[in-house]
């Protein structure tokens, strides 16, 4: 397998969960442990440093942190905190996530997403990686400076060309969520290149966010990427994705067979990890695995996933 840095999604109703989560993480050898900031789930980064405690050398991702509720240099705070207990093990994940999160649940006008994302990425990556910021922009304002730059990467989350290309010209690295690979090498890969070639710099790297489970049970595996997966046609931009990426019947409103396979990684051990060797032909630097929970017995599944993905992490350290 070429080289290929594995992470997993971490799961849990509640914040001991979690902990305990990445923990397993570390044992079954994988490289990083990424959280999802939704809703009213736990905040990640209280969960980071008490996971710094019980571990020596995971790392912390958030996949994502959405921008509109938070001011960048709020954010900045929580991220200096993990920095110093966890010093270089922190990779922060932003994005603006969708109207119907931002308006729904937080109350606040989804308006010009990818400028506020860019103005966002433009303050915290100063702050935090220069050590001073002195912004103001059309949408946010920021000025501070903290007692030294620390070394951690400012990633973005990407569906469409746009905001690829944006992560190529200013993050340190696109976090791609349920793309078809193909869209990955075809459209999304070109647009962070183009990006960064835009701006003189190398390419950041490519995470692919995928959903991942070792299971021969095809029908229940379809059965659960229906039930789990299927909000996310629901969703303007993702829809919209899917679309693009060849999938036209994402315009309804059930997950079809087709995109479930496209979408979700599954069968033996063995086919698994051929397929996941494939990752990087498809412009892939980075795999985050969300384990998909499926069938009579989770979390058999679940543990069954992350010791393949351990073992594959440790071949390619």
């Amino acid at each position: 397998m070429q080289n290929l840095t594995i992470g997993v999604h971490v799961a849990a109703p509640d914040a001991p969960g979690l902990v305990d989560g990445i923990v397993a993480a570390e044992r079954a050898g994988l490289d990083v442990a990424w959280l999802t900031v939704g809703r009213l789930a736990p905040d990640p980064f209280p969960v980071f440093a008490a996971a710094a405690a019980r571990t020596e050398r995971i790392q912390f991702g958030t996949s994502i942190v959405p921008t509109f509720p938070r001011h960048p240099l709020s954010l900045a705070q929580s991220a200096l905190a993990v920095d110093e207990i966890a010093p270089g093990r922190l990779r922060l994940g932003v994005g603006p996530s969708h109207q119907p999160m931002v308006e729904s649940v937080w109350g606040i006008p989804f308006e010009r997403p990818q400028a506020h994302l860019r103005e966002y990425l433009t303050i915290l990556k100063a702050v935090l990686q220069e050590g001073r910021v002195a912004f103001q922009g059309e949408i946010l304002r920021a000025e501070g400076e903290i007692d030294s730059p620390r070394e951690v990467p400012v990633m973005a989350a990407a569906l469409r060309p746009r905001a690829f290309r944006l992560c190529g010209e200013l993050a340190d690295g696109a976090i791609s969520w349920m793309c078809p690979w193909p869209y990955i090498r075809d459209v999304a890969a070109p647009a962070l290149a183009a990006g960064a070639a835009q701006t003189g710099r190398a390419k950041p790297p490519m995470v692919v966010h995928a959903p991942i489970i070792v299971s021969e049970d095809a029908a229940t595996v379809r059965t659960a990427a229906r039930q789990q997966l299927g909000r996310y046609l629901r969703l303007p931009y993702y829809a919209r994705m899917f679309q693009d990426a060849g999938f036209p019947e994402a315009a309804g409103p059930e997950l079809s067979e087709t995109l479930a396979e496209a979408l979700v990684v599954t069968g033996s051990e063995e086919q698994v990890a051929e397929r996941i060797a494939t990752l990087p032909d498809y412009g892939a630097d980075e795999l985050l695995a969300m384990v998909l929970p499926v069938g009579d017995d989770p979390q058999a599944g679940i543990e069954r996933t992350l010791a393949l993905l351990g073992k594959l992490a440790r071949l390619d350290s």
